[in-house]
């Protein structure tokens, strides 16, 4: 297997033989960091909230016995301070910190003038400006060494997943900064620890540059995240098992098939921003009859019909839920818009 960028380890740092247990056995799978939250920022009050600053002997322990470089994920000015003075090796910012623009900027004034590499998760929430307003916050400090972290999308209602993957997400991120490595957060995304190397496999099948996975000596007896954290010795067989493409390819056959399947794509995306520009040229119609006769715009028995309708043709296509959901509720929204 090719060599991917990887940061592995637990969710949580609850002991030192915790820590060294598992990034022992991690030890010749050769991760580029060993990882453990000190700090968790948790939902409801109750839960582990981590060691904290007790827990820094014991990653400092870890790369003393292993010789593997260390990361955590900081919250505030505190956090960063602890480990810029403790010597960590990387730093990650989380979701639900990448969504509060007060203490990013926190943050990367705390970091200001060092050259640790930090990578960004996406925020909590669906606001993608909110990721790039992060990363554009570190840059305006100074901060050189960025990297993106795509871990998904909270996800409503019953899902395969524990945060969608939206994928569109990852790759309007990767537009905006195409000079940032951007890694995947499968455990995240997956929740669950029996398909987190299906998604693993996806996002290097997108061409993203790495994975961040949890895993622990005992997964079963965690005090976060139990349920997603992959043994030592799954991460291993995952790894083995995964199939990393090459970027691009010189092969004559291959760039003349390429390019002429692009060019089909490229009539299709024409046809589809044709219909989609009919479509709304009707919805400012219906939106012109609903104000004559004092109609509200939203109606949504309407929208229902239109959703069950699409589905049920989306599935005779072989079209996903999820996407033809998320595409239905992007029109239906712009065509709203247009009616006011």
């Amino acid at each position: 297997m090719d060599r991917i960028f990887t940061i592995a380890g637990p969710c949580s740092a609850e002991s030192e033989s915790q820590l060294l247990r598992t990034a022992e056995a991690l030890r010749d799978s050769r991760p580029d960091y060993f990882r453990a939250g000190l700090w968790k920022p948790r939902t409801k009050p109750g839960c582990f909230e981590g060691m904290g600053e007790k827990a820094i002997p014991w990653m400092q322990r870890v790369r003393e016995v292993t010789g593997l470089r260390i990361c955590t994920e900081v919250a505030c000015r505190e956090h960063v301070e602890a480990c810029l003075n403790a010597g960590f090796d990387l730093l990650w910012i989380g979701a639900r910190t990448t969504t509060n623009p007060f203490l990013v900027e926190e943050i990367a004034t705390a970091l200001e003038g060092s050259s640790i590499p930090v990578f960004v998760k996406n925020p909590a929430s669906r606001d993608i400006v909110l990721w790039e307003g992060a990363v554009e916050r570190l840059m305006a400090h100074g901060i050189k060494d960025i990297g993106l972290v795509h871990r998904g999308f909270p996800s409503f209602g019953e899902t395969l997943y524990r945060n969608a993957p939206e994928w569109q997400a990852a790759a309007r991120m990767r537009s905006a900064f195409p000079g940032l490595r951007m890694i995947c957060d499968p455990s995240h995304i997956a929740g669950d620890s029996r398909i987190v190397p299906e998604i693993a496999q996806q996002s290097l099948d997108l061409g993203l540059d790495g994975l961040m996975v949890e895993c622990h000596v005992n997964p079963g007896e965690a005090l976060s995240d139990t349920a997603q954290q992959l043994t030592p010795e799954a991460y291993k067989a995952m790894l083995a098992g995964l199939n990393v493409r090459r970027s691009d390819a010189d092969e004559d056959d291959y760039r003349n098939r390429l390019s002429e399947l692009r060019s089909r794509i490229d009539v299709y995306d024409d046809a589809i921003l044709d219909a989609l520009a009919r479509r709304m040229e009707i919805s400012r119609e219906i939106g012109r009859i609903k104000k004559e006769h004092n109609v509200s715009i939203l109606q949504l028995s309407r929208w229902d019909e239109i959703m069950e309708r699409a589905l049920r043709a989306g599935r005779t296509k072989g079209l996903s839920e999820e996407f033809v959901r998320s595409l239905f509720e992007e029109i239906h929204k712009a065509s709203a818009a247009s009616q006011k």
